[in-house]
């Protein structure tokens, strides 16, 4: 019987990705960890750093810079051995509510979404929602093709570092 339980928390940790509407994506996942401890992981420089790039897709994050209040900002340098330049992915936090919601803009171009995510707890458990909306259909689109692709690997590189204390 162990075998049942192990693959019952399998798939209550597991992304799912979901197309909302022509404009909107959401992604869920539940982590094996205190809403607190997951909060932190998105709003601490030092951990977000740690799980936010795909390892998979053989990009560094060379730069991140993040003030997590309503207000604040965010900038994100990349590097990858493809590009000749880095690349920078930078906006405003629109609303922050510690351990329960972090809404930001993606400003690097008129396309860019506006990302909300939420942290419900239950049981000592939490359930991360994220969920984006762009401005046009094309540029859903492309998100859907290229970055929302790397959120599940994201996921459980986050999963992995909670997991590590």
């Amino acid at each position: 019987m162990p075998n049942a339980s192990a693959s019952s928390q399998d798939a209550a940790r597991r992304t799912v990705v979901e197309r909302m509407s022509d404009l909107e994506f959401m992604v869920t996942r539940t982590f094996d960890a205190p809403v607190h401890i997951v909060f932190e992981a998105w709003s601490k420089p030092e951990l977000f750093q740690c799980w936010w790039v795909p390892k998979s897709v053989g990009m560094k994050l060379v730069s991140c810079e993040m003030d997590v209040r309503t207000g604040g900002s965010y900038r994100f340098v990349f590097s990858h051995p493809a590009f000749d330049q880095p690349m920078a992915f930078f906006g405003t936090y629109k609303e922050v509510t510690p351990n329960r919601r972090i809404v930001w803009s993606n400003d690097e171009s008129d396309q860019g979404a506006v990302t909300t995510v939420t942290f419900e707890e239950n049981a000592g458990k939490t359930l991360v929602t994220y969920h984006e909306l762009y401005p046009t259909k094309e540029a859903l689109e492309e998100a859907l093709a290229g970055s929302a692709e790397g959120l599940p690997e994201q996921f459980a590189q986050l999963d992995a570092l909670l997991a590590s204390g």
